[in-house]
């Protein structure tokens, strides 16, 4: 019996054990949108908020730059990584003169400015031609009711269906006061 259940092994003892996997610590990837920034003579300070994120250890909190962008990678903080990449910097930046701090629940990325004393109106180029799009032109040269119809034509475009509707009955209404007669310029 003996010599038996030596040569017939249990096929179960023949197997290999199954290669042990760490378990990942890290789960999603959340993209920061969310940041504040200021300047002064010779850096842009970027700032994000992060809770927790001065508990994560320093080699977990990475930022790469070039000159005309970073990115920022904060790795297995709460189990997600944070990452925050901002192309197009309105100005070139010293990527050598660059750094970053980690300060309670906040990264300040500092980007050391390649012209000092010169001021940023905006971070990114993108939100400079965004808001230049957004502002109205000021022409001193044309009609001063040309400005006040370009206005109400903006309005009238970007409004709802109540806006539009409210906007026809004050046109439709002021064309009929004009045609009896009733408004005086």
């Amino acid at each position: 019996m003996q010599q038996k259940a030596q040569g017939k092994a249990d096929p179960l003892d023949n197997e290999k054990p199954a290669a042990v996997v760490a378990p990942i610590s890290m789960g999603y990837t959340v993209k920061i949108s969310n940041y504040g920034w200021d300047q002064s003579d010779k850096f842009v300070k970027i700032y994000i908020t992060l809770p927790g994120v001065h508990q994560v250890p320093p080699e977990n909190v990475q930022v790469h730059f070039t000159e005309r962008s970073f990115d920022l990678l904060v790795k297995n903080l709460n189990g997600k990584s944070y990452s925050m990449i901002v192309n197009n910097l309105l100005k070139p930046i010293s990527v050598d003169g660059s750094s970053k701090k980690v300060k309670t629940d906040t990264v300040l990325i500092l980007c050391r400015k390649k012209a000092e004393n010169t001021r940023w109106d905006y971070l990114t180029q993108v939100e400079k031609e965004c808001k230049e799009k957004e502002k109205p032109s000021y022409d001193t040269e044309s009609d001063p009711s040309e400005g006040l119809m370009n206005v109400l034509k903006k309005i009238y475009e970007d409004g709802d269906d109540d806006m539009k509707r409210t906007i026809n009955k004050a046109w439709v209404e002021s064309r009929e006061k004009q045609a009896k007669g009733d408004i005086e310029f």
